[in-house]
């Protein structure tokens, strides 16, 4: 497995090994001993995951900026199965010295990247392709009196989202209704 550092410390790439020949491939999409050793190289905190989710997607759903404040602030695994997405992970923590920035990245079925955002981050994404499925693992249960949500388009964040022309956005009320980041700094309603 190939470990792909960002721009922020906390948020990695996992890159799994695909072995490939006439049949198809094969990839082991998880392995707690390889990821808690990836974290534990990069003095990150190793947590426990929880739960599995699975989503799918039309082309132009978007999805977030979404976060769960403490006590049940989540960490997510990430990965596309199917499809292709841009997502996207903006820090939260208001005592980091990334506070405020976000990093990007295109998940496909083809690629299989696998995206660590750890607890502290707010999460999105918009799929670039119908039928995009989503796989994660969270490291604690949904709490909606814990949900928050984040405008995606907040110029204070500036995010480049990869919007086609031709794209029409599909978001959830709840996401047409999120706050702004300063709204939320304000609010007191960020890590």
């Amino acid at each position: 497995m190939n470990i792909i550092e960002t721009k922020i410390k906390d948020l990695l790439i996992f890159e799994p090994r695909v072995f490939t020949d006439e049949r198809g491939w094969f990839m082991e999409s998880f392995n707690q001993k390889n990821f808690e050793q990836a974290l534990a190289e990069r003095g990150l905190t190793i947590p426990n995951f929880v739960q599995d989710n699975r989503s799918m997607s039309q082309k132009g759903v978007l999805r977030g900026l979404h976060y769960q404040l403490n006590p049940h602030a989540q960490g997510k695994l990430v990965c596309v199965v199917q499809g292709r997405a841009w997502d996207v992970a903006v820090d939260i923590r208001q005592d980091s010295p990334t506070f405020g920035q976000w990093v990007g990245i295109e998940l496909t079925g083809e690629n299989h990247h696998q995206f660590w955002i750890p607890a502290g981050f707010a999460h999105g994404f918009i799929a670039l392709e119908d039928n995009t499925q989503f796989l994660y693992k969270t490291t604690d249960y949904y709490a909606k009196e814990c949900e928050r949500s984040l405008v995606w388009n907040d110029t204070e964040l500036a995010i480049d989202w990869p919007i086609e022309a031709d794209m029409q956005l599909k978001l959830t009320a709840k996401d047409l209704e999120a706050t702004t980041f300063a709204q939320a700094l304000t609010a007191q309603v960020l890590f």
